[in-house]
């Protein structure tokens, strides 16, 4: 396609009109509906876009409003979003106090002078060193959860001389260069291999990590950090053992390693803490932050770091600078989302619907176990284990046929997992429930007809 500004024009001042409205008119649905998809596979990927049917039912949802733990596609059809945009709506879609933080900063300053001090970035740090444990006392903003991680690395370089990061066999870290490496998949790193110098080891093996640090030790090939998530994500919501995180605090500080905890998903209220490294006393030397973190209305993330990992970056504050990380935007959203999370008490929220859900859960794995196979996690980090891939994304497409939005983990489909909103109803949960249920017994019924066809 060649430049046509004329025609940009006109099409941008179509897209701005659209942008106002409320609500569209019947052959305004179907052209936002016609030309996103066109658009998406001419000019975004059109691989994208047959993965994102393929949950689809006879009909084409582009997403338009939402509120609470809902959304709505173009023509009204309202969805129950379990899916939580993979853990960025802890605090819900659209929450009031967040949107007024970032419409009152709005009409004062949008983007800062990158000059000034700029006081939303300030008052959030001190927010971050209040509500994190330990000495996490000095933060750096981000844009996103990748970015966070990639934070990380560059202060646990600078702390302790070193570029051997170990990562864990199931972790998920992000898609940048530095990041992809403690992503543990082959299929997202082998395209750009060779990267910065990972190891991966078992997650939840602490007799792993030992020997490993050691012999790393005693090779001279010492480990800048361990990067963990306390609960896989993407890796199909596995929570660390008992004990797990403790005996990693221990190794780091053996070895003179940075413990780094990727809490960019299992972060700010959803596992029932604000933060999951509480639940079992342990205080990393860096966090990453992302996702929820922005209130599910601006893209922000955060690294916080103890005074030690701080050390070098003080000298030499130039080593590691962001054009639009922490905008006042951005930070207006973070701050209202702290307030919301402490003043609506949504981390106890978590757990209590973390309680009543997941033994619902495990009841109907266990009167379908041939297409559930159990659930796990905890708070509203839940996960649902199916017999497969793809009696996986069976259950996704018939749970999306009746208005629930669900979605399986980077690594595969064979877990769905539940991280609604915080604010979700109990009535809510159960329409979920309800569903679920009823998508269980259609996919029983499939898969008993595909076998006897089989036959």
């Amino acid at each position: 396609m060649v430049q046509n500004l004329d025609a940009a024009k006109q099409k941008s001042a179509e897209v701005l009109k659209l942008i106002s409205q409320k609500e569209l008119a019947e052959k305004e649905r179907q052209q936002v509906i016609s030309e996103s998809v066109q658009y998406w596979q001419d000019h975004v990927n059109a691989g994208f876009l047959q993965y994102r049917k393929s949950v689809s039912t006879d009909y084409t949802a582009v997403e338009w409003d939402d509120n609470g733990a809902i959304f709505r596609d173009v023509n009204g059809n309202e969805f129950i979003d379990i899916l939580g945009g993979f853990g960025i709506y802890n605090v819900g879609h659209r929450h009031p106090k967040v949107m007024a933080a970032v419409r009152q900063q709005l009409e004062k300053q949008a983007i800062h002078s990158q000059e000034l001090i700029d006081p939303l970035r300030c008052y959030l740090a001190h927010l971050m060193s209040l509500i994190t444990p330990g000495d996490l006392n000095y933060a750096f903003f981000t844009n996103s959860g990748t970015e966070s991680v990639e934070g990380c690395l560059k202060m646990a370089m600078l702390a302790t001389g070193r570029r051997h990061f170990i990562g864990a066999v199931g972790g998920f870290h992000g898609k940048s260069l530095g990041a992809l490496g403690g992503t543990s998949k082959a299929v997202f790193r082998e395209p750009f291999l060779p990267l910065l110098h990972w190891s991966h080891v078992p997650f939840g093996d602490v007799d792993a990590l030992t020997k490993f640090m050691a012999a790393c030790d005693f090779s001279g090939d010492r480990i800048a950090g361990v990067v963990l998530e306390p609960i896989q994500g993407e890796g199909g919501i596995n929570v660390a053992p008992p004990g797990y995180l403790a005996a990693c605090r221990e190794l780091c500080d053996k070895y003179g390693a940075m413990l780094i905890f990727d809490e960019i998903q299992c972060g700010m209220g959803r596992t029932g803490k604000m933060f999951y490294c509480e639940h079992e006393g342990v205080t990393p030397d860096l966090l990453a932050l992302a996702k929820g973190f922005g209130g599910g209305v601006m893209p922000i993330g955060c690294v916080v770091g103890t005074p030690k990992t701080w050390e070098k970056y003080i000298e030499n504050p130039f080593l590691h600078t962001t054009t639009f990380g922490g905008n006042p935007l951005a930070c207006a959203a973070a701050i209202a989302t702290i307030n919301v999370l402490l003043e609506e008490d949504l981390p106890r929220q978590a757990t209590e619907k973390g309680n009543y859900l997941l033994p619902r859960l495990e009841k109907l794995a266990a009167k379908y176990p041939q297409v559930m196979v159990g659930a796990r996690g905890i708070g509203l980090m839940l996960g649902m284990e199916f017999a497969g891939n793809d009696v996986g994304y069976i259950v996704a497409k018939h749970l999306f046929a009746r208005k629930i939005l669900i979605s399986g983990t980077y690594i595969n489909a064979r877990v769905l997992r539940v991280e609604p909103p915080l604010v979700i109803t109990y009535e809510q949960i159960d329409r979920f429930l309800e569903a679920l249920e009823e998508s269980l017994q259609a996919t029983r019924d499939e898969i008993g007809a595909t076998s006897k066809s089989a036959v």
